[in-house]
């Protein structure tokens, strides 16, 4: 099996939710996809850090960093960033907060982070894509090149094309419909 393979079949297992479930956007969905179960576990981790950095590279996205909203991006930034080490490009972390803070420098974005850095936002579930296009508003309010965005599950629901909207280019790791057996659908 395959990396991808690996890594659909931990998210199957570990991550996918059979229910009646609000998901973050208000919509009703009977499968809900609780991604940090996987991309916080140690071999989670090891597989999204390889999946992510060549996806980046496959899509031609030159960075310099990568980061997203937190809670959910900080584990699949800092798995991708932890890949990149060894590379002849390492590509730095960055986190955003929800809310910029109210003492010390007041920052909204946390880590390895400078205006002009060219970087990717990442998001671990798209939905409607507006987690992650929150965070690229962040982003690039603070100077940042925002080159693409970078996901592990797309639920299908819109959030790539919200995405693509805005001119950036999307991508995701995994499908929804991979997770729910419906593969090549």
């Amino acid at each position: 099996m395959s990396r991808r393979d690996d890594l659909i079949n931990i998210l199957a297992s570990r991550s996918a939710r059979r229910g009646t479930f609000t998901l973050a956007s208000g919509r009703q969905s009977s499968l809900y996809i609780d991604a940090r179960i996987t991309t916080m576990s140690p071999d989670g981790l090891a597989l999204i850090g390889p999946l992510g950095l060549l996806a980046i590279e496959g899509a031609g996205w030159g960075v310099d960093a990568i980061g997203g909203l937190t809670l959910g991006a900080d584990p699949i930034a800092f798995a991708v960033a932890r890949e990149s080490a060894d590379t002849s490009r390492p590509i730095h972390a960055f986190t955003v907060r929800k809310e910029a803070k109210t003492h010390g420098t007041g920052q909204l974005i946390e880590g390895c982070f400078e205006p002009k850095t060219r970087v990717i936002v990442v998001e671990d579930v798209f939905t409607t894509g507006g987690s992650a296009l929150k965070a690229v508003d962040a982003v690039r309010q603070a100077g940042g090149m925002v080159m693409g965005v970078l996901g592990v599950v797309d639920r299908d629901e819109g959030g790539i094309a919200a995405i693509e909207k805005t001119g950036l280019a999307a991508r995701a790791l995994v499908s929804i419909h991979e997770l729910s057996g419906e593969r090549g659908q």
